[in-house]
């Protein structure tokens, strides 16, 4: 990507060029995840969050044609408030700087620009992954496939619970991804403390992250991120006989109104906030505040 098409704010620049700690965060949920004006509110204070950890935060769009990475404060309030921000993907990427478009950017985008300003960490909420049915429609998030092709470390809780997890799992295992866990065995089920899925890994301190970091470092190629698996605290998760049974009423729904490929992820996005009265956006909400406390820890660690 030429670097014209980037811009890097000040601030970050300066701190790559200084070796202090950046954490990448992706704006997909501030201009589609939550709603006004309480994105705006959760913007800062992620990026306070970053800052409390001793690290730079670098929150990433697009605007008017121009990728950036790290937003000032009238850059961030645009992306929270502007209706017309489109939702892009790293597959989007070129068209939108092409055209001049502006654009909230997805994991997969997020981690392509960061990887490209040189930033090792990303913290976000939880990754896409393979779909449900995926024997039948081949539907699977964009993100794996570009982690594969990425050497970043990112912190997440996991993979959407909406989604096959075990599928998403044996998949990241084919592309070469590393999955290791923060503090559990199990695999992270974003809203729940646990999808009951094993983890090969475990570390117990951003120090040992890093070290992970530095001997992937070593190896070089073939390039892969890292997955960081921290699991939202058991106090703060989404009670899993509510989600169980949610989850299973949107998914009936979902058949029984024909919703297919990309509208069935907001769909049951959607219906699980709505039937939990609103008790899954809390449980997202605690996991990314946690994820993006040890992003910064990590790549404190690391610098």
């Amino acid at each position: 990507m030429p670097t014209s098409a980037v811009t890097v704010s000040e601030e970050v620049r300066e701190a790559l060029d200084t070796d202090a700690p950046v954490v990448a965060l992706e704006s997909t949920i501030i201009a589609h995840g939550l709603p006004r004006p309480r994105n705006l509110v959760v913007a800062e204070e992620l990026e306070a969050l970053v800052r409390a950890g001793g690290a730079v935060p670098a929150t990433i769009a697009v605007l008017d044609g121009r990728a950036h990475v790290g937003l000032t404060k009238d850059e961030l309030e645009r992306v929270a408030g502007d209706p017309g921000m489109r939702k892009l993907g790293h597959r989007d990427l070129a068209p939108a700087l092409a055209t001049g478009a502006s654009g909230a950017t997805t994991v997969s985008a997020t981690a392509l620009l960061a990887d490209r300003a040189g930033i090792p960490v990303f913290a976000t909420g939880g990754l896409g992954g393979v779909h449900r049915g995926w024997t039948d429609t081949q539907d699977e998030s964009a993100d794996l496939r570009l982690l594969a092709q990425v050497g970043i470390t990112v912190v997440c809780a996991g993979v959407k619970s909406i989604l096959d997890v075990p599928a998403t799992l044996q998949r990241l295992e084919t592309l070469g991804v590393t999955v290791i866990g923060y503090g559990t065995r199990h695999f992270p089920g974003f809203y729940l403390t646990s999808s009951g899925e094993p983890v090969d890994w475990t570390v117990g301190t951003p120090e040992e992250v890093a070290a992970v970091m530095r001997a992937k470092d070593v190896m070089a190629k073939p390039y892969s991120s890292l997955i960081v698996a921290n699991p939202v605290p058991p106090a703060e998760q989404l009670d899993p006989a509510l989600h169980d049974r949610v989850l299973a009423r949107a998914l009936d729904e979902a058949r029984q109104e024909g919703i297919t490929g990309q509208a069935v992820t907001p769909f049951l996005l959607d219906r699980l906030m709505r039937y939990t009265g609103g008790a899954s956006l809390e449980a997202n909400l605690a996991a990314v505040r946690g994820n993006v406390r040890l992003a910064a820890r990590i790549a404190a660690a690391y610098a």
